[in-house]
């Protein structure tokens, strides 16, 4: 890392990062499939905090394509939706990396489930090897197993790889202690603790994913990703989003 880069650097608190993306923050206000419009507005903001020295990982949803509780609950077998679901994410990945390649950033789509025509097979060290490189690494096909939402996939991912911080893009400001889209007196959290998400469901993340991140003490930020630039004020330790943490302060 040149000595620029390296100052450059030191303004941001967090240095290695897991940015959780749903599959319906893809689709832009289509209401279904990828809005190439969104995937390069996220890709501006993803290679922006790159080029300073930030190492990236991205884990994203698939819910723009195919939601696996959804095909169970129309009387789907569990666990063949859930591996439509993943299925879907794979895509959002491709479309992902196409994005940020087109902004100049290398990017390596790593897949719990192996398809090497298109992916490479998750592996943990080189996953951080990758990052360490500069490269931005989307994780694709959940944990490659059943059962388990992209969620938990974000906060595995984040605690194997060494993240600082997991990044929990939404389309709200940060969480509430209700729906502040239905009720006009919700109250935003600027910080709320792991078992007052799970106690009063603010939904953050599920209760698996939460879990797991608080057993090995990995903060979460929820943050609109929306607002242009928010990815770096966050990464720089500014007040954006609600941060999620041990104790509330």
């Amino acid at each position: 890392m040149s000595a620029l880069r390296g100052e450059i650097l030191a303004d941001y608190k967090y240095k290695r990062v897991l940015l959780k993306l749903s599959g319906e923050a893809l689709m832009g206000d289509a209401g279904y499939g990828i809005d190439p419009k969104v995937t390069d507005e996220i890709a501006k903001q993803v290679a922006e905090v790159s080029r300073d020295g930030v190492e990236v990982a991205v884990t994203v949803g698939g819910g723009n394509i195919f939601r696996g509780l959804a095909g169970s609950a129309r009387g789907m077998d569990r666990a063949q939706a859930d591996y439509i679901g993943m299925l879907a994410t794979v895509m959002n990945a491709l479309a992902l990396q196409d994005a940020f390649e087109k902004h100049g950033i290398v990017t390596r789509v790593m897949s719990a489930i192996e398809m090497n025509q298109v992916s490479e097979t998750y592996i943990r060290r080189r996953a951080i090897h990758h990052l360490e490189k500069g490269y931005v690494v989307i994780f694709a096909a959940g944990t490659g197993n059943p059962y388990f939402t992209t969620d938990t996939t974000a906060a595995l991912r984040a605690c194997e790889v060494g993240a600082d911080v997991i990044l929990k893009a939404t389309k709200v400001d940060g969480v509430y202690d209700k729906d502040p889209v239905k009720h006009s007196d919700a109250v935003k959290f600027d910080t709320v603790s792991y078992l007052d998400v799970i106690a009063k469901d603010l939904r953050v993340m599920d209760t698996t994913a939460t879990a797991l991140a608080m057993d090995n003490n990995m903060p979460i930020i929820v943050f609109n990703l929306n607002v242009d630039g928010n990815i770096k004020r966050v990464l720089q330790g500014e007040s954006v989003g609600t941060v999620v943490v041990g104790e509330r302060a």
